[in-house]
């Protein structure tokens, strides 16, 4: 059992650690590794991705889509997978659905890894596929789905959260039919995302768990790091806008930076101790960003700037279960930002987890055995009493 601090809104506030989070953490679907590799690799990689054999893969296609900024595209195309069966109450509507929405770079694969299949979605876990109708889209510049590198390159539509979130709308209501959610479950992008889907949609989920995301914009270390990235792309010449033959060296010099903020600092103290422990872990991050288009990623990390959801905290009907871990570096603690905010949602409760050495900052969130028992408190919040007592075994 992990300890953490709790607050819920109409309960003793006085949570003193918090993670402020947002998005990056990359897994990309070029790179295939087994779930455990983060826990053994001295730098363990953000682009994990593994294809569940029972899972079921399909596009979506939407004809001349319009996004937010007035660009359009021909035919865009959402990539999504599915574990399990819907189930259909006595009015014939699907009640069992979970949408799990990935992080920045990542894709719905990523989430049916060896790791997140034992900790979340495996038998007797707290979305147990057998029990729910589970939903991974790809969004827009992201995995299968439509993206630069697809042949625009930097022609491709300027996209932004809201899309994404308009987009995982469609698939799920005029796709799959699904009238309601049960749950939103989003990993830092995709927790930005849940809180998106509580404000445009009110009545659309009974609740949402943002997992690694917080309730403002862009801003401070995470506006800077993001800055940092996109104009190290661009001012390489070999970026050559966006027509680039090899990854631009600018990114691959960039991302062990990026690389070393995403993980904890008790964690990097023990798997760092000395100067050739930093060689390896700049030598494999590198390694890592090279299977990265870079296109891609400098589209992802821009998609943010329309993500602002505290103007619409008080109307929110849905409940709210946030997490974050205290030793996410991309949100500091002392900011105390889910303090301040969390009391105008009505029904809203944060947890922030404590950070060790065996836990990994922001990337946490890639080890859901580290948090799964959150999740379980979460499901329970909805009334799903059939879930396991403890998730400890």
């Amino acid at each position: 059992m992990i300890a953490s601090k709790q607050c819920r809104h109409g309960f003793t506030a006085g949570v003193l650690h918090l993670a402020l989070f947002l998005s990056p953490a990359f897994t990309y679907g070029q790179q295939h590794h087994t779930g455990d590799v983060m826990k053994t690799s001295t730098n363990s990689s953000p682009w994990t991705q593994e294809h569940h054999p029972t899972a079921t893969q399909a596009d979506a296609w939407f004809e001349n889509y319009r996004f937010h900024d007035g660009e359009s595209l021909s035919r865009l195309r959402i990539h999504y997978a599915t574990l399990g069966s819907p189930h259909r109450d006595a009015q014939g509507k699907i009640d069992n659905a979970v949408l799990v929405i990935h992080w920045t770079g990542a894709d719905g694969n990523t989430l049916l890894s060896k790791n997140y299949m034992e900790a979340l979605f495996g038998p007797g876990r707290p979305l147990d596929a057998s029990r729910y109708f589970l939903i991974f889209p790809d969004n827009v510049g992201h995995g299968k789905s439509s993206k630069p590198s697809d042949g625009l390159k930097a022609k491709f539509p300027k996209y932004g959260y809201a899309d994404m979130v308009d987009l995982q709308h469609r698939l799920v209501t005029e796709t799959l039919g699904i009238e309601h959610l049960h749950a939103i479950l989003g990993m830092s992008m995709g927790g930005m995302n849940a809180w998106q889907w509580a404000e445009a949609y009110p009545d659309a989920m009974d609740g949402i768990m943002p997992v690694v995301s917080m309730p403002i914009p862009i801003s401070g270390r995470n506006m800077l790091w993001r800055r940092m990235v996109i104009d190290a792309i661009r001012s390489d010449p070999q970026w050559n806008g966006g027509n680039y033959t090899s990854p631009p060296q600018g990114w691959l010099s960039a991302f062990p930076l990026m690389r070393m903020m995403l993980d904890g600092v008790p964690h990097l103290q023990v798997v760092v101790p000395d100067g050739p422990a930093a060689d390896r872990f700049i030598a494999e991050a590198q390694s890592q960003a090279a299977a990265v288009d870079a296109n891609d990623i400098l589209y992802s990390l821009s998609s943010s700037a329309d993500y602002d959801p505290r103007p619409g905290l008080a109307p929110i009907k849905t409940k709210v279960y946030a997490l974050n871990f205290a030793d996410d570096e991309f949100n500091p603690t002392e900011l105390h930002v889910l303090e301040e905010l969390m009391p105008r949602v009505r029904e809203g409760r944060f947890v922030v987890q404590p950070g060790s050495a065996e836990s990994f900052g922001h990337l946490t969130m890639a080890h859901p055995e580290l948090w799964s028992e959150h999740v379980t408190e979460f499901m329970r919040s909805l009334g799903d009493k059939a879930l396991q007592s403890s998730i400890a075994n």
